[in-house]
């Protein structure tokens, strides 16, 4: 735990001796009264938090001596920024999303949109990980790693079509011209380029949409749906990867072209 993150609501009341946080300043940091600590506020500042009292409880369930902790909150500066880089994931099996989700929000992506694809399993949208909460909470981890505090946007689609159409929308709503998002889908069956010399092409820093699809990759239908909405085949060389590790070096790769890893 590289930062102890809360929500602003969260600052005002103590923490239980039986929250991750606290156990992780107990156990691990072996923080006592008067111990600071690196800590931020979610979507926030970034600081240092003082302990000011700490309290000894019984748990009951172990029978030992746990401690909660009062603290106050000082922010020093804004945190890392995210990247405008946003990641379009076919839903993968729920142990490679759990990896996923953790990596992407290291490397800073700003939204992540996990969408049902027609080769995918359709059950792995019912798994408990894919459940907005828990996703979200894998995206936290990947942000507190990073020692950050700005965690990407999740957002899950039932289809391929409705995923990229929102996407349009909000830009739109947003009064962003989705024109100035250079857009990328990887597939290894009849790519246009390769992802590297794409991003060669551009001028740091562009706003980029990439597409990753499930494990068996796409349909001529879903590759046809891409590319009428403007989106480049591209590949990562003649390997067939993982959807989590092919969302990793492509997100790695576009960071990297922009300067975003300097």
């Amino acid at each position: 735990m590289n930062i102890c993150l809360f929500t602003q609501e969260e600052l005002n009341k103590p923490l239980r001796f039986d929250d991750e946080r606290a156990i992780h300043l107990n156990k691990v940091l072996h923080k006592k009264e008067g111990d600071t600590f690196f800590a931020g506020v979610i979507n926030g500042s970034e600081g240092i938090a003082t302990i000011t009292k700490v309290h000894p409880v019984e748990n009951s369930k172990t029978k030992k001596i746990d401690y909660e902790y009062e603290f106050t909150f000082s922010p020093t500066q804004n945190s890392k920024p995210l990247f405008p880089l946003i990641m379009i994931i076919g839903f993968p099996r729920p142990i490679q999303l759990k990896r996923l989700l953790r990596d992407v929000a290291g490397l800073g992506v700003s939204e992540v949109h996990l969408t049902s694809t027609e080769l995918g399993e359709k059950s792995y949208l019912q798994s408990t990980l894919a459940q907005k909460d828990n996703a979200y909470k894998m995206l936290l981890d990947g942000t507190i790693q990073a020692a950050s505090t700005y965690v990407p946007k999740l957002f899950i689609h039932s289809d391929v079509k409705s995923c990229v159409e929102s996407i349009e929308n909000d830009l739109q709503n947003q009064n962003t011209t989705n024109g100035k998002f250079e857009k990328f889908i990887l597939d290894n069956v009849n790519p246009e380029c390769s992802l590297q010399s794409k991003m060669n092409l551009l001028t740091p820093p562009t706003p980029v949409i990439a597409a990753i699809g499930s494990e068996r990759g796409w349909t001529d239908n879903e590759r046809n749906f891409f590319v009428q909405k403007g989106f480049s085949l591209c590949s990562m060389g003649k390997r067939v990867l993982r959807t989590e590790t092919a969302a990793t070096v492509c997100a790695s790769i576009i960071l990297s072209s922009q300067g975003f890893l300097d």
